[in-house]
């Protein structure tokens, strides 16, 4: 069991890949932002990598241990203390019952990941344990953490002292601008050559309204093809208006002339059109991307960005823990 002394900033419960198959009834997949972080904090406990663990948002917890067990922390660097001596990140690490861990602002990065022995063993509905805020589903009743709380941990070995490889975790922006990887569509037939141009080649800083469901980005004005002004009514007055469609995970959704990353808790349909997504693949870069910071996008294949998922996938396996 797990005592909740602070719950830092959002910290949450999630696990991967989520809740997945249920979009359509409105329940998005949620889950850690950076999948990649939180796989190899399982991985380095022993545990398998969707087992659930805590995400720390900008700011951490202090977490109380009421057994003897092992911990990792991975992703962001939030200076990590266990009774006050510095934990070291990306590597598993032994607590003795009644120690205290504490996490505080993130320095690099911005979502931290802590994994335990064992995994968070929490009830699981619509088969995953991650925390949907919007909805108060999953997670601790369905929320981020409270003080007070206690968390229950399922039974693990883990052993201290493995690492993950340096080559085989994410690298994280040290100048604070994220090149972030884009696939066209569905709808980019709906944005002129100069939109698309202007968009692959500006600047685009991170607003403070964003959260899990969307990141708001704030950059120049997009411009559109016939397509997007001589429409049917029913697709609305804005260009960037459509009659209601599917979104795909990860979709730039273009609200008027502000584009939003739908990201984990983001909604499944509505009536803007998405000149392109962010695959998966990328999803880790949005997870560990600041306020204020700058995202720069590259546009990919399909077959580019599913290369790229694939190793990221490698990357999360036991043969990078030594």
């Amino acid at each position: 069991m797990i005592e909740v002394i602070k719950p830092g900033l959002e910290t949450s419960i999630q696990d991967y890949p989520g809740r997945i198959g249920y979009w359509a009834q409105g329940f998005p997949p949620s889950g850690p932002m950076d999948s990649w972080s939180f796989r190899l904090a399982n991985l380095l406990v022993g545990n398998s990598a969707d087992a659930a663990g805590l995400e720390c948002q900008f700011v951490g917890p202090a977490l109380k241990f009421r057994d003897a067990t092992v911990i990792a922390v991975c992703g962001a660097d939030m200076k990590p203390t266990l009774e006050g001596q510095s934990v070291p990140m990306w590597e598993s690490v032994a607590v003795g019952a009644g120690q205290t861990l504490a996490l505080s602002f993130a320095t690099v990065g911005a979502r931290a990941y802590i994994a335990v022995a064992g995994g968070i063993d929490t009830p699981s509905w619509l088969g995953s344990r991650s925390t949907f805020h919007k909805a108060g589903v999953g997670g601790m009743e369905g929320h981020a953490l409270k003080a007070g709380q206690v968390l229950p941990v399922g039974t693990g070995d883990g052993t201290p002292g493995r690492k993950a490889k340096a080559e085989a975790r994410p690298l994280f922006a040290t100048e604070k601008i994220w090149h972030v990887e884009v696939v066209a569509g569905p709808n980019d037939d709906w944005v002129d050559e100069a939109g698309h141009q202007r968009f692959l080649s500006s600047d685009w800083k991170l607003s403070a309204k964003s959260d899990r469901t969307g990141f708001r980005l704030e950059g120049p004005q997009w411009t559109f093809t016939a397509k997007a002004t001589n429409k049917a009514p029913e697709h609305g007055s804005e260009p960037s208006n459509i009659i209601d469609q599917g979104y795909p995970l990860g979709a730039i959704n273009l609200a008027g002339q502000t584009p939003i990353i739908l990201v984990n808790d983001g909604p499944s349909m509505g009536g803007f059109i998405n000149p392109y997504t962010v695959p998966s693949a990328a999803f880790w870069k949005l997870g560990q991307a600041r306020p204020a910071e700058i995202l720069r996008f590259k546009a990919v294949s399909a077959e580019e960005a599913q290369a790229l998922r694939r190793e990221i996938d490698r990357a999360c396996s036991q043969r990078n823990i030594t």
